[in-house]
């Protein structure tokens, strides 16, 4: 069974198509909002990233510790070997996103490596100053 033609002698049937994948992109819309408003703010109160962010970094430690962990791949002056050369890397990555790069070791080969909150901050210190 067709649909009836309409005044201009088309069917309806494109035309309720073409609400219901509006509807559809409008739901899928909504619901990435609310997913994102529900997810970020759990991703600021991260008590190890909020910790670490309140803690003054040493850049002494933060170089002893970058040697000890991290120059095998990226190079005892953070120059880039494996992994890639850390100059100024606070000024394309923000801190948060670079403790999350250190504690999930998302790009691969990079290990995950979640030092404590003070030892991550020394780190920062060190990352901050590689200009």
């Amino acid at each position: 069974m067709t649909a009836p033609p309409t005044s201009s002698g088309t069917s309806a049937a494109p035309n309720l198509s073409r609400g219901l994948v509006a509807g559809l992109v409008l739901a899928a819309a909504a619901a990435c909002i609310v997913l994102v408003l529900l997810v970020l703010p759990g991703a600021r109160s991260d008590p190890y990233t909020r910790q670490t962010l309140e803690l003054q970094g040493s850049v002494e430690h933060g170089a002893l510790l970058f040697r000890l962990n991290c120059a095998g791949c990226h190079g005892i002056a953070a120059q880039g070997l494996v992994g890639p050369d850390l100059h100024g890397v606070a000024e394309r990555k923000n801190q948060r996103q670079l403790i999350q790069q250190v504690v999930s070791g998302r790009t691969p080969p990079m290990p995950r490596f979640q030092p404590e909150p003070q030892a991550m901050a020394d780190l920062l210190a060190y990352l901050n100053g590689l200009v």
